[in-house]
């Protein structure tokens, strides 16, 4: 029997405080203008101090899973995306297995920044296709606000907070993931071009990584921009060939979300019409691994996909890691 991967489910939540442009004026050397200009955010969302990435991401897993009309108990295996996990362990998934009463999964956290969420599917889809599990959540959940460097006035006006969910389960039927697409480049993505440079095994907490300011995210914005944009293009077309189809063929494309000019560039090296390019990040700004299924979740809520669409999902992110994904609803 040949297995598909089907989108049963999806979920998505936001913290309730929005800091917008105007916030971000009192607090750094920036401007309204100036983050919309190069980046089009015009707001994002910030978790509360005692919020942590868990608490957003059980709410979008509840969502999803109520979508599904699934019980908790059916879930085998849960893989949370995550780059600001609660804490190096227990893993996040197992924090949210408890908090669902998700008993009967197996739980593991996967770290690919931006890119996170497509790599989940990645897994998840081999390990239906193979018959290994039936029923898999996936959930993507950030907190981004607590590695930003407020002081950063480069970082700081690029990054939100969010999760989003998704319930795959087994089909018969041609339908649900038709297509995936994982790729690294660990050489040209150092951690000083993008990523957080201390609080692991390489540089643990000390006095000195705390002066230095390198427990936050740093970037190199213009190299992230050139290669994003490059290998984007490069999943999509990659992922759309192992479906066989071509653009054209695509209802929907969800692009990762870290600002318009890349969105645009990606979108025109495709051929794909802005009509049918998903954009949010001026609501949300970049939420990483987040910023693919919460789109998703928007569009099916809002009826602008249904049934028998197809949709590309592509991102970029730290490490460097890209991925596509073609998914029919």
């Amino acid at each position: 029997m040949k297995r598909y991967a089907a989108l049963t489910g999806t979920g998505a939540f936001v913290p309730e405080r929005v800091l917008t442009n105007f916030d971000l004026e009192e607090m750094v050397d920036t401007s309204d203008e100036w983050i919309r200009r190069r980046t089009g955010i015009v707001e994002r969302h910030i978790a509360d101090d005692d919020i942590a990435s868990s608490d957003l991401g059980i709410e979008a897993a509840r969502a999803a899973i109520k979508m599904s009309g699934i019980d908790p108990l059916e879930i085998e295996l849960i893989i949370a995306s995550t780059i600001t996990p609660d804490m190096f362990f227990p893993s996040t998934a197992c924090v949210i297995q408890s908090r669902i009463e998700a008993m009967n999964a197996g739980a593991f956290d996967l770290a690919a920044a931006c890119a996170g969420f497509s790599y989940a599917l990645h897994v998840a889809d081999g390990l239906i296709r193979s018959g290994a599990h039936r029923t898999i959540l996936v959930v993507a959940t950030e907190t981004l606000s607590k590695i930003v460097d407020w002081t950063d006035r480069t970082t700081c006006v690029l990054f939100g907070d969010a999760a989003g969910a998704a319930i795959l389960q087994t089909s018969e039927e041609p339908r649900g993931i038709l297509s995936s697409y994982v790729a690294a480049d660990g050489v040209a993505g150092d951690a000083s071009v993008l990523g957080l440079p201390a609080g692991g095994s390489r540089f643990p907490a000390t006095q000195e990584t705390i002066q230095n300011r390198m427990h936050f995210i740093k970037m190199r914005g213009q190299e992230v921009f050139k290669i994003g944009v490059r290998v984007m293009a490069e999943a999509a077309l990659i992922a759309l060939e192992k479906a066989g189809l071509q653009p054209s063929d695509i209802d929907l494309f969800i692009p990762h979300q870290a600002n318009t000019r890349i969105i645009e560039a990606v979108g025109d090296r495709l051929t794909i019409a802005h009509e049918r390019i998903y954009i949010n990040v001026d609501k949300y700004g970049n939420t990483s691994s987040a910023t693919t299924i919460v789109a998703l979740d928007a569009a099916i809520r809002a009826g602008q996909v249904g049934e028998g669409d197809k949709i590309l999902l592509v991102s970029f992110g730290g490490g460097f890691t890209w991925a596509g994904t073609v998914i029919q609803l």
